[in-house]
């Protein structure tokens, strides 16, 4: 049976107003939908340059510069946040400044070290970085790598310049408030008295008092000038024979928490306010020659010109005018403000450990010396330390050095602090 034929449907045709009509469509679809993609596109254009100028430009911008090398905002949040990883906001604000001072710090070391030979580079530091589990980041290669620079400096520079031995004695040393009592314990230690014990009670220099009770062991000259902090004493014990004591030695440099007022109410107009003339002196000897001097009618003014170790008495020429409860110490105050004290007449000397005063005596033993003693570790440490601290002193007072901070401003300061902040927050949630 013979297939049947497909009738093929009449195509549409369309009157020429049609095809106008709907040429005319197609366009203002074209339109629409132009018109929207440049509507979405303009709105992404904006969020991104807004993202650019609030969020990415800023990072670029520089910070400092120190000697021609520039650090951008990037690196200075970078050393915020890991200078403040376990600090409060608060101390993050307080702290900008002297993230600063040190990543200037870091280069001027950096600069320095260069100059010697002595250098770190950046791969070394990533690797150490990644051995230790630490996150590469510029302001980890930055501070990690200024602290392996410093240690090198240490050990191949001025760790060769400090020798291995050197002349050392093993001395013992306190300070003494007054001759008197210097003398006294000589004696003392003459007839067998034990030294530690009474400079544990009496001295007054800070290490024999609180730290070594007066014995310093074995050391070369540059460390006990740390300890003992007076020429005076490390003359005698360089220069004395072995098993000597010395007689008390005058040292006026030398500072101890502690003195002795004298004090003269002269009237108490009202309660809570006294007018007081005072002096503040060395010891109690000398207050007890100061004393007499004032009773017998020598003038108070150049008295404490000369001698009170409290400023206000010697800009006052010891009259010190109206005080009041709290101004002065606990100390001062019990003698003026008690009700029973004496107008017009001078106390007896009131011990103050309150305030500083000037001056004293030691006495120093040499137990033993060695003109080649090997150093302590701990003796090579410091004086390498030391060497290294004052090379740093140098470098950072140099009047060459071109170091700007104005790039800082307090706007871009702010923003900085607040991104270091928020950045913290994120890690942290």
């Amino acid at each position: 049976m013979a297939k049947k034929k497909k009738v093929e449907k009449p195509q549409r045709e369309f009157t020429r107003r049609q095809l106008s009509h709907l040429q005319k469509q197609k366009r203002r679809q074209r339109f629409v939908f132009i018109g929207g993609v440049t509507v979405i596109a303009a709105v992404v254009l904006i969020v991104l340059i807004g993202w650019l100028i609030g969020e990415v430009l800023p990072l670029h911008k520089t910070v400092l510069k120190v000697n021609g090398t520039e650090f951008d905002t990037a690196y200075y949040i970078d050393v915020l946040k890991i200078a403040g990883s376990s600090q409060s906001d608060a101390n993050i604000q307080a702290m900008a400044g002297s993230v600063i001072q040190q990543i200037t710090q870091d280069e001027l070391i950096r600069q320095g070290a260069g100059k010697l030979g002595i250098t770190v580079g950046d791969e070394e530091v990533e690797k150490r970085l990644e051995d230790l589990g630490i996150p590469v980041s510029d302001g980890y290669v930055g501070i990690f790598g200024g602290q392996l620079l410093q240690n090198r400096l240490r050990d191949e520079y001025f760790g060769a310049q400090v020798p291995e031995s050197d002349k050392q004695v093993h001395a013992l040393a306190m300070l003494l408030e007054s001759e008197s009592q210097a003398l006294e314990i000589r004696n003392g230690l003459l007839s067998g008295d034990n030294f530690t014990a009474l400079a544990e009670e009496f001295a007054q220099n800070y290490y024999s008092k609180n730290v070594n009770k007066g014995d310093f062991g074995w050391h070369p000259e540059a460390i006990l000038k740390n300890q003992v902090g007076s020429v005076v004493a490390l003359d005698y014990a360089f220069g004395a024979e072995v098993g000597a004591l010395s007689e008390p030695l005058y040292d006026e440099e030398m500072y101890k928490q502690l003195g002795y007022w004298l004090i003269r109410v002269n009237d108490i107009p009202e309660e809570g306010s006294a007018n007081v003339s005072a002096v503040f002196l060395s010891s109690e000897d000398e207050a007890k020659e100061i004393k007499a001097r004032l009773e017998a009618g020598e003038d108070l003014g150049p008295i404490a010109d000369e001698y009170s170790d409290y400023s206000p008495s010697r800009d006052k020429h010891g009259d010190l005018g109206y005080v009041m409860p709290e101004e002065t110490g606990e100390t001062f105050d019990e003698y003026v403000f008690d009700l029973g004290v004496e107008l017009g007449k001078w106390s007896e000397p009131i011990r103050d450990e309150a305030y500083w005063s000037k001056g004293g005596y030691w006495l120093v033993k040499v137990v033993d010396k060695d003109d080649d003693r090997k150093l302590s570790t701990e003796d090579r440490t410091f004086l390498i330390g030391q060497l290294f601290d004052d090379w740093v002193a140098v470098l950072m007072a140099d009047p060459e050095n071109d170091v700007d901070d104005s790039y800082l401003t307090e706007e871009l300061n702010q923003w900085a602090i607040d991104r270091a902040l928020k950045d913290m927050q994120e890690a942290e949630g």
